[in-house]
């Protein structure tokens, strides 16, 4: 019997509307750069910058101003300290444009001014790390009745070593384990540092 590969279970993963992120531990992040927003001020934010500075935790979520992405955003920001002190930092990644994200990274409900969250608009990043990415859909409206008009990618969150390497990748989570997870994560490689 011949083995079965990823891809078919990544297919099947997916045709079932299961998320299966097609980066493993071990594997190279796709490195990028897009503007991003942190305490409502826009920035040019760059991966390999980051990185330069200890681990990144590249957190992928549907859209700002949404239920689960609020709560996660909000959870990463009341943990910012604990990530800092692991030498981590964080960055958030969904097709909001930066006018949306700059109100969601200065508002103390989400963000508080901690989390940079970056534009990736036309879901080129999302795809790079291998996620499903779904058009938007009609007559969605987020939590402050705003319309949402850009498409969604999946919620998924990976760990980036300084060398550019996926220590750990979470899927199919809530939010609040996206980010207990990644914290522990990042605190065991300060540990081992």
């Amino acid at each position: 019997m011949k083995p079965i590969s990823r891809v078919f279970f990544a297919t099947l993963a997916l045709a079932c509307g299961v998320a299966q992120a097609a980066l493993s531990n071990g594997e190279l992040a796709p490195a990028f750069e897009a503007p991003a927003s942190l305490a409502g001020q826009t920035f040019r934010y760059s991966l390999s910058s980051a990185l330069r500075r200890g681990p990144v935790v590249v957190y992928f979520y549907p859209s700002a101003f949404t239920g689960g992405c609020n709560l996660e955003a909000h959870t990463f920001a009341v943990k910012h300290d604990q990530f800092i002190a692991a030498g981590a930092s964080i960055v958030g990644v969904s097709l909001d444009d930066i006018d949306r994200l700059n109100a969601f990274s200065a508002d103390p409900d989400y963000c508080g001014g901690k989390i940079a969250v970056a534009s990736d608009a036309d879901g080129h990043i999302a795809r790079a790390y291998g996620l499903a990415v779904r058009d938007a859909a009609p007559g969605r409206k987020d939590t402050r009745g705003a319309a949402i008009d850009h498409g969604f990618a999946e919620r998924s969150t990976f760990v980036v070593t300084p060398d550019g390497r996926v220590a750990a990748v979470f899927d199919g989570l809530s939010p609040v384990e996206n980010v207990a997870h990644a914290l522990a994560v990042v605190q065991r490689l300060a540990a081992a540092h």
